[in-house]
């Protein structure tokens, strides 16, 4: 059995039973949820997990959408937007793994960096202080994406063309994306931070895809099944997205694939820079609500 078989196995059994269970939980809250609104939150879930495909995130366009409208019940909205994510992110990571022949051991490696990091690094990372990530990624990530801008204007190269790691390279990427995965049980998404890797690694920006893709998807498989478990989330509406979100996927790997490198390149860039201004202003959100929750308590 090849390394790419046995990944796709692991997305098939992954994707059977967090459907099998999630089944299970909507017949189980079918009357309790009979309210919820599919409609909006499948424009909402169809179109944030399109913005996914394209390296942009799904979470962030959800949670606000789900707020503004009064889609979803904040005690449900971190459950609910893990387990809507799980299928959508499936389908990535098997459009990107038979479109984009990334190495295999490369996948692999960078695939299992994550799980790791985000099982046993999440001891560590839970303890550091969330504001600080945010405001140290924004800033890293706002000099990663000046420094690509830079290489796509010519004025030095950067990026490359190779489709696999080895040697220093492997173990950077290998350290990286344990960190990665870290750091997604605080709340920072892989996806930018594993786009800027991959491209400053020399690699080609299409590899990032199937690499951060398959990465969140067996994430995910944990996490919503603690979700599930617990019942803390809203089936119904996890439902609508799973059938509406691959949908959308599809269509948004047709533009990612139909790109030519340079455009792409650009993309990655944009992307880059859109997440480091969204964690600089999830943080100084963060820091005028703290001084006020503060001054309540004495």
């Amino acid at each position: 059995m090849s390394i790419f078989t046995l990944i796709q196995a692991g997305l098939l059994v992954g994707g059977g039973i967090f459907s099998f269970m999630l089944f299970i939980a909507w017949q189980k809250n079918r009357k309790q949820e009979a309210e919820t609104r599919i409609i909006p939150i499948a424009i909402v879930g169809g179109f944030a997990h399109f913005c996914d495909t394209l390296g942009i995130g799904s979470f962030a366009i959800m949670t606000a959408g789900y707020k503004q409208f009064k889609l979803i019940d904040d005690q449900q909205l971190p459950g609910t937007l893990n387990c809507q994510s799980v299928m959508p992110t499936v389908f990535q990571a098997f459009i990107f793994m038979t479109a984009v022949s990334v190495d295999s051991v490369t996948l692999l490696s960078l695939v299992v960096a994550a799980c790791v990091g985000a099982t046993i690094g999440a001891r560590l990372v839970s303890s550091w202080d969330r504001q600080h990530i945010r405001i140290v990624m924004s800033v890293a990530l706002l000099i990663v994406a000046s420094l690509m801008l830079a290489g796509q204007l010519k004025l030095f190269p950067l990026g490359g063309s190779s489709l696999g790691l080895s040697g220093w390279k492997l173990v950077i990427g290998i350290i990286g994306n344990f960190i990665f995965g870290a750091l997604m049980t605080v709340g920072i998404g892989l996806y930018a931070p594993c786009m800027v890797m991959i491209y400053l690694l020399g690699m080609n920006p299409l590899a990032a895809f199937p690499v951060m893709m398959c990465s969140c998807a067996f994430l995910s498989f944990f996490s919503s099944a603690s979700f599930i478990r617990h019942n803390r989330f809203n089936s119904r509406a996890t439902v609508t997205v799973a059938l509406v979100g691959p949908i959308m996927v599809m269509v948004a790997a047709y533009l990612v694939k139909s790109l030519d490198m340079h455009v792409l390149a650009w993309l990655v860039c944009a992307v880059v820079f859109y997440t480091s201004v969204t964690m600089y202003r999830s943080w100084a959100a963060d820091r005028k609500i703290m001084p006020s929750t503060a001054m309540k308590l004495q």
